[in-house]
């Protein structure tokens, strides 16, 4: 019996994760591969297991708890984190309940919105969060063989790089871009009026997760709505929007050769024009669609799952016009070329960030640069592929005020100043246009390992992504292929940070940098 908390983050360190995570993978495979060959009843049995699976469990426990971003938010219960203690007995209480779990209630955190009005976020438990975890691995694979290729939303391996790079070949000057318009859809309060029964009839499940669910939805009622919403905040309610509207993107598509589209139309002659990311979602027109026909659809298909457009925030638009989406503003110029940059409001934000860290008398220059860094390399990694040349977008106005307050702060030692700015502002390389798409309905569920973790490694620049293709995009420390269940780390090897050369960098997974650097912490 273990007793002294070493003991216990020993036993935790040393679980089988690598086994952990080939089990539960080649289980979710068998699932994806069932549906898509539809054999249901398979599914459903595989489902089972993964619910029954210790892998499972153990994986869903870490990722709540270890690997989420809000992993340090508390729900009702108040508890914020798990002593490795009370991870072990949650995994003999899913091991006992998870056929029949009962949700607890859900802590609200009201969050302002850009128009002034808030929204809520729900957050469930941390034990909870664990069983939709376990749940989801169960249910995503089901629906990943079944969902619309054009939505990009929260779903693995997809990303809104896609849907930026769909809206470039769409609206490019070899796709007669300046003669099209695009709908840009609002759904009013998706997440808050999905039908509960759109979702229980259309959830591929076996009876012990519909149950959760249910409760599950239940759990974050709004009282005014008892049969509507899925509460924004779980880990699975995403998954759940997802399955609620997917086939909305059908609704426009045509024959590229302009005859009718019947069942027995080969898919290559089909050309979808709708882009979905979440409840998020643009439809691109041609001259002679007829807009307010596809509005009146989407409305019919909306109001079958219990919602409905925001008749203010709907609008058409012309392409030539220009129109902002997931954060950036999109135009087609007219000399009939497409330009993608960061949307007014998404730079506004960023600049906001930096001005607030810049401007902070609590800390000095070298703290600042190192709080800086992750948010400069963020937004420029995120806007990688649009065009972000000129004084503007390459920030050297932010950088030239930051560079005036740290050389103060430094009291005018200009090399040292030099140098951090480098620090807090690190160059990140752009290339207009040229992501490479996901291919068609190829999930990270079908097994092709070699294109998933090739196609994970492209996320990454620097030394992360040299490691990456000197290991051959395997992890360092556990030996398996990475794909986008789980960021990338750069480990170095001895410790030291300052130490940069190519044989002290190893790529590993981001649970596994986690447990390498364990042993040198203090151990609750």
């Amino acid at each position: 019996m273990i007793r002294h908390s070493h003991e216990v983050s020993e036993s935790w360190r040393s679980l089988n994760w690598k086994k952990f995570r080939k089990d539960l993978f080649r289980l979710q495979k068998r699932v994806f591969k069932a549906i898509r060959e539809g054999n249901k009843r398979k599914a459903l049995s595989l489902q089972k297991l993964i619910l029954k699976s210790k892998a499972a469990r153990f994986l869903a426990i870490r990722q709540v708890s270890q690997l989420n971003a809000g992993k340090k938010t508390a729900g009702i219960d108040g508890k914020k984190s798990l002593t490795f203690k009370e991870r072990f007995e949650l995994e003999q209480l899913l091991r006992a309940s998870g056929n029949n779990w009962k949700h607890q209630g859900l802590r609200e955190i009201p969050i302002p919105k850009k128009d002034g009005s808030t929204r809520m976020l729900k957050i469930p438990t941390i034990a909870d969060r664990a069983w939709q975890c376990l749940a989801k691995y169960a249910i995503e694979p089901a629906h990943e063989a079944t969902f619309h290729e054009r939505s990009y939303g929260f779903r693995p391996g997809r990303s809104a790089h896609d849907a930026q790079k769909i809206l470039f070949l769409n609206l490019r000057s070899y796709s007669n871009g300046i003669s099209k318009r695009v709908i840009e859809l609002d759904i009013e309060k998706c997440f808050d009026r999905i039908s509960h029964t759109t979702i229980m009839e259309n959830l591929i499940a076996p009876k012990g997760i519909k149950s959760g669910i249910f409760r599950c939805l239940k759990a974050g009622i709004n009282p005014e709505f008892p049969e509507q919403g899925t509460p924004q905040g779980g880990v699975v309610s995403p998954l759940l929007a997802n399955v609620a509207l997917n086939g909305i993107e059908s609704i426009h598509r045509y024959h590229k050769d302009g005859f009718r589209i019947t069942e027995n139309t080969p898919e290559k002659n089909i050309v979808e024009t709708s882009i979905r990311y979440a409840d998020d979602m643009v439809i691109i027109l041609r001259p002679e669609d007829d807009a307010t026909e596809i509005l009146d659809k989407i409305d019919k298909f909306l109001a079958n799952k219990g919602m409905k457009l925001s008749k203010k925030k709907t609008r058409i638009t012309a392409a030539t016009d220009g129109f902002d989406f997931l954060g950036w503003h999109f135009q087609v110029q007219s000399n009939g070329k497409f330009r993608s940059t960061p949307s007014v409001e998404n730079f506004k934000k960023f600049r906001q960030k930096v001005k607030a860290i810049v401007n902070n008398s609590n800390y000095g220059s070298k703290v600042k640069a190192e709080k800086l860094a992750p948010i400069v390399r963020g937004w420029r990694n995120y806007h990688r592929f649009c065009k972000m040349d000129g004084s503007r977008f390459s920030l050297w106005y932010t950088n030239n005020r930051t560079w005036k307050v740290f050389n103060k702060e430094k009291r005018n030692d200009k090399e040292s100043t030099t140098k951090l700015i480098e620090k807090a502002f690190p160059a990140v390389s752009y290339s207009e246009n040229k992501h490479v798409n996901v291919e068609g309905n190829k999930s990270p569920f079908d097994g092709d390992l070699t294109y998933w973790s090739e196609r994970n490694s492209k996320l990454y620049d620097g030394e992360t992504s040299k490691a990456l293709k000197r290991q051959n995009h395997i992890c360092g420390h556990c030996g398996l292929k990475f794909t986008s269940e789980e960021r990338v780390n750069l480990h170095h090897i001895d410790g030291n940070h300052g130490n940069c050369k190519s044989k002290n960098l190893t790529a590993i997974h981001e649970s596994c940098h986690d447990y390498t650097h364990m042993s040198k912490r203090v151990i609750p």
